[in-house]
């Protein structure tokens, strides 16, 4: 055979294999004898499949050739006959003896005739070299490891065990180049070309007699590369005229290496081992025996717990969006004729417009398609509603309710008895907005008929999965409006949308499935489905299996998306690592085009991106929005949304690109926007201003004017040109998270605000007061520290031994919120791995060691200290990520940068406070100011202030922008009263961010930041902070004192 018709065959086999011909592959290893597939052969021996692996050995060689093969035979053989007496099947071990081993006897007459001995024995371990014998599967294992050597050593198998290093689809890749280069030939070449066989040399006929243009090859100015080969239509060879081919499906299984050289998926172990791949060009999906497409859809997940119970019940990432389609009727002036500007950044939706309070945790959001402005929410206590962003109201609400229980299955009844919390994992829009669906971390989902504002009407309950319902997407197959579903149980499941009866159900994921992708290319329907492995597999709707299985770039949560024309390919994934990655494929070529830079080396969370305008990339990461031009792999731009964003904030462009939606850590959604979008919110909002004057309809205290500033936390929701004046601040009642965003602000004189702003109301009753004791089954120690977490739903305590505690509240029908309350107990809680976290300890007095700690925004680490390093912890899995900064001096307080989480202000015992970047290892800055140990530190992220407290009674204030100090007081001592020389002095920011409460053992005090101003004192008798344990602001002052039991209080 020459040497071009040997390649021929491994060309052959690397297709055949690619296609999962799996015994056909096989049968031509072994017809050629050009390739020894070890790890076939592998399988064959671990399973006793004997005669396979003989036949499949004599494709090589003989028992006779030479005396590595005669040893090779023997030992199948061998291992064949001990077997079969292992089993006690003498008559089987008989006939394996005459027909098998026999011919040995001529080259060893001895050896057979001691084999023919182990008859006569009960059990052959009595012979003693055979006394060491095991179990079957053992046995093979040890013979393995002496056959595959014998293999490597036997000379008739050399240059035989390595494939090739082929570039994937190598032999699709030809056939395509021959077609282009057939077409390009053609005398009246066609921009779409109707290839239907490779039968016979192609060659474009007239259409309709008359001559057609000679233009260039199709989308060949859309190819990266010159060696890309342009697509030749909608049909490909290798297809059936009956089933047409999408042009993009190509790429996705015609390689399976993105970058290098590939050895034969079997020689490296599996296919799906490969990087993921793309496609040769386009039309290179004809040559698929199963074609897929690519997805254009964002289904994608981000995950909160680490416990392995709820590992998938993080928040999903909702990077990618839709790109539906407008008509230009919907969309305002501005964007009908954009003039595209390179790496501008004036298009791109960065300035906050809007901030909504959601009131709990947001897991999923998606923009109306035609309606630009609405936006669907689904949140973590399993609500979902619906905004209308401009005037900042909630058309909509519903809570989590099964509609119909009887008809659910049994296990989902026993799952909500033994835990009734259900989070969404996801929302999305229909095609149309007329509909929704919900899908759930409990099996169900929920579609919803949506009529606009509140008229929400229950469509289909479908108990879809066992398990969560990690995914949902809608779908059209043969004209049939369909839903896709995925879930825990590894299925993804295709139901009719009318009557909830599911259609299809894809079987072959080896984990939990995270994210589907349906799409459509040319009246071809497929889904791309990801799972927690990293696998990627796609479908055809006809119940025939995975037409590929790769493994993604950052193997563990990916998602994909096209660009709205659908002419451009990428990814998003996240390993377990961290390491994140966002990529444009060449499709053309099965590689990475692109990879975009800018990611933090470990990522805090799952990053999820979404595209827009056909130009820009869009990611969540290290606190913050990035930005890409499609066209450049360096970081565009960033904002931070004026801050209060999680570690991988979920992030979501409206439709027409002139709206982000951002989650916020405090429960919130920032609604970013660009000058097209202000003008949008601006003409939407008067619209329903002027409805609401029509109709006399009273708005309730839930919607603010556009452009007024919510009294929150680092969040400005003004528009350039419009401000007003703080609106009043009010309390928050226990178990009610609602922030200031909710309530109408009113324009208030400023000096008659302070006069009346701080009149406290005394507590002196018993019948005010709540108490609770908190069960502990860990040692009884006393609790040191004590804090509120930012979610409001756990409460976090430090013991003098070093250790923490989590208290966490349950969402129950006695708590429907699922907030800290004294009304249900809350439950120690701990990962399934026991772990606890336990800071190191000095070797100073135990009495004397000064214990702190501080929650991230997100509550997902909590930096700790007990006189020894700082160590900081996981709050998901209890594990130490790091511990830095021996003493001396002591750390004796901590508090993380409101904006970035890597920056933490550390109070030590020497009176000096050090600014540290935890991902850098470096003090950026080191403040002096105070003359004692410092005892409190408080940022405000609305004055960009830092306020310290210390052991000297003194108050300082220090600018964040360049750590100078502003300004500083120290506290008046009432008359009569001698603070003691280890005093503490407590600061904790109001949520206004202009205020601070001051708490030191003579005194309770009231300061307005900026000027240290003290606008309400309270004097106490006795010492305040005997026993005091941490404080924090409400409608009262709530404070907690230890207990030398160890219990909390």
């Amino acid at each position: 055979m020459s040497s071009l018709s040997r390649e021929l065959v491994f060309l052959i086999l690397q297709f055949l294999e690619e296609e999962k011909f799996k015994e056909t592959v096989h049968k031509l290893e072994q017809e050629s004898g050009f390739f020894f597939n070890m790890k076939h052969f592998e399988e064959s021996v671990l399973g006793g499949e004997w005669d396979e692996v003989e036949k499949y050995l004599s494709g090589f060689t003989k028992v006779d050739d030479n005396r590595y093969s005669m040893k090779i035979f023997f030992e199948i053989r061998k291992q064949k006959y001990l077997e079969a007496l292992d089993k006690r099947d003498r008559s089987k071990a008989v006939e394996i003896l005459v027909k098998d081993l026999k011919v040995f006897s001529t080259f060893n007459e001895d050896l057979f005739k001691e084999i023919t001995q182990l008859l006569t024995l009960e059990n052959f371990r009595e012979n003693e070299q055979l006394s060491k014998y095991g179990d079957t599967k053992s046995a093979r294992g040890v013979m393995l490891t002496e056959l595959k050597k014998l293999i490597e050593a036997n000379p008739l198998f050399r240059e035989k065990l390595q494939f090739p290093g082929l570039k994937n689809s190598r032999l699709r890749t030809l056939i395509n180049q021959s077609l282009n280069w057939q077409h390009q030939l053609c005398k009246n070449p066609r921009p779409n070309p109707d290839i239907k066989t490779l039968f016979f040399d192609h060659s474009c006929s007239q259409q309709n007699g008359g001559r057609v243009p000679s233009p260039a090859p199709p989308m060949m100015n859309v190819m990266a590369k010159p060696g890309g080969f342009p697509p030749l239509g909608p049909h490909g060879p290798f297809q059936p005229a009956a089933a047409p081919i999408p042009n993009s499906l190509a790429g996705w299984i015609a390689n399976s290496s993105n970058a290098a050289p590939m050895p034969h998926p079997a020689a490296s172990g599996a296919v799906s081992g490969a990087p993921l791949g793309l496609a040769v060009p386009p039309n290179t999906a004809a040559l698929l025996k199963r074609p897929i497409t690519p997805p254009n859809s964002n289904p994608a997940a981000d995950y909160h717990s680490a416990d392995s119970e709820h590992v998938l019940k993080r928040p999903r990432p909702m990077g990618i969006s839709d790109e539906v389609g407008m008509s230009v009727a919907h969309m305002p002036v501005g964007y009908q004729n954009m003039a595209r500007n390179p790496y501008s950044t004036e298009e791109l939706p960065k300035n906050v417009a809007v901030v909504l309070n959601q009131g709990s945790s947001v897991m999923s959001m998606d923009f109306h398609p035609s309606q630009p402005t609405v936006l669907l929410v689904g949140t973590n206590v399993g609500d979902i509603a619906v905004w209308e962003v401009s005037c900042r109201e909630r058309l909509a609400h519903r809570s989590f309710k099964v509609w119909e229980l009887p008809a659910c299955s049994t296990s989902l009844q026993s799952a909500l008895v033994k835990d009734p919390a259900v989070s969404v994992n996801r929302v999305l829009w229909n095609p149309d907005g007329s509909q929704f669906g919900v899908a759930y971390s409990k099996h169900l989902v929920h579609l919803y008929n949506y009529n606009g504002r509140d008229d929400l009407v229950h469509h289909l309950e479908i108990d879809a999965h066992a398990g969560g319902v990690n995914d949902i997407a809608f779908s059209q197959p043969n004209n049939k409006f369909c839903v896709v579903t995925c879930g825990d149980d590894k299925l993804i499941k295709v139901w009719d949308a009318i009557t909830g009866v599911v259609q299809y159900t894809f079987e072959g994921h080896e984990a939990p499935v995270y994210s589907i992708c349906p799409h459509s290319k040319e009246n071809i329907q497929f889904i791309f489905s990801t799972s927690l492995d990293g696998k990627i597999k796609a479908w055809l709707y006809d119940n025939g299996g995975s037409r590929v299985d790769y493994t993604a770039p950052g193997p563990w949560c990916t998602t994909m998306a096209y660009s709205a024309d659908g002419a451009r390919l990428f990814s998003c994934g996240t390993s377990k690592d961290g390491d994140s990655y966002i990529v444009e494929w060449n499709e053309s070529e099965g590689s990475v085009k692109r990879t975009y830079v800018g990611f933090r080396k470990r990522s805090l969370g799952v990053v999820q991106f979404d595209t827009t305008k056909n130009r820009f990339l869009a990611a969540g990461d290290e606190f913050m929005v990035k930005f890409w031009d499609m066209d450049n792999i360096n970081l565009l731009t960033t904002t931070d949304a004026g801050g209060e964003l999680p570690a991988s904030p979920r992030i979501r462009f409206n439709k027409l690109g002139s709206l982000l939606a951002v989650s916020t850590v405090d429960n919130c959604i920032k609604i970013l926007a660009n000058a097209d979008g202000f003008q949008m919110l601006r003409t939407v909002e008067s619209r329903y201003a002027s409805r609401s004057n029509s109709e006399a309809i009273t708005k309730t205290p839930g919607i603010t004017p556009l452009g007024t500033v919510t009294a929150m936390a680092g969040s400005s929701a003004a528009l350039p040109d419009r401000s007003a004046p703080m609106g009043s601040i009010v309390g928050l009642q226990n178990g009610d998270n609602r922030s200031l965003g909710d309530v109408k602000p009113r324009i208030i004189d400023e000096s008659m605000e302070k006069s009346k702003i701080w009149k406290l109301a005394e507590v002196s009753e018993p019948s005010q007061c709540c108490s609770l004791k908190l069960s502990d089954n860990l040692l009884p120690v006393k609790v040191a520290r004590l804090i509120y977490t930012n979610s409001g739903n756990a409460i976090l305590a430090l013991t003098c031994n070093a250790v923490h505690k989590l208290w966490k509240w349950q969402k129950t029908d006695r708590n429907a919120t699922g907030k800290a309350t004294a009304q249900v107990a809350p439950q120690l809680w701990q990962p399934t791995s026991g772990i606890l976290m336990t800071n190191e300890i000095s070797d100073a007095n135990a009495e004397e060691t000064v214990h702190c700690f501080a929650l991230s925004k997100n509550d997902s680490y909590v930096m700790s200290a007990s006189g020894g390093k700082i160590s900081l912890f996981n709050m998901m899995t209890f594990k130490t990520m790091t511990t830095f900064m021996a003493p001396p001096p002591a750390a004796t307080f901590l508090a993380f940068h409101p904006q970035d989480n890597n920056v933490i202000a550390i109070g030590m015992d020497d009176s000096s406070i050090q600014i540290y970047n935890v991902r850098v290892d470096e003090v950026k800055s080191k403040l002096k100011g105070h003359q004692k140990s410092i005892t409190g530190l408080a940022f405000s992220n609305a004055l960009n202030v830092l306020v310290s407290s210390g052991a000297d009674a003194q108050l300082c204030v220090w600018g964040t922008d360049g750590w100078e100090k502003q300004a500083s007081k120290f506290l008046q001592i009432p008359p009569g009263r001698v603070a003691s020389s280890h005093s503490e002095t407590r600061v904790q920011f109001h949520h206004d961010q202009i205020h601070f409460l001051v708490v030191h053992e003579t005194q309770l005090g009231i300061y307005e930041a900026s000027k240290l101003e003290c606008l309400k004192q309270i004097r106490v008798s006795a010492p305040l902070l005997a026993g005091f344990v941490e404080l924090s602001w409400s409608r009262v002052l709530h404070f907690g004192f230890d207990n030398d039991d160890g219990d909390g209080g």
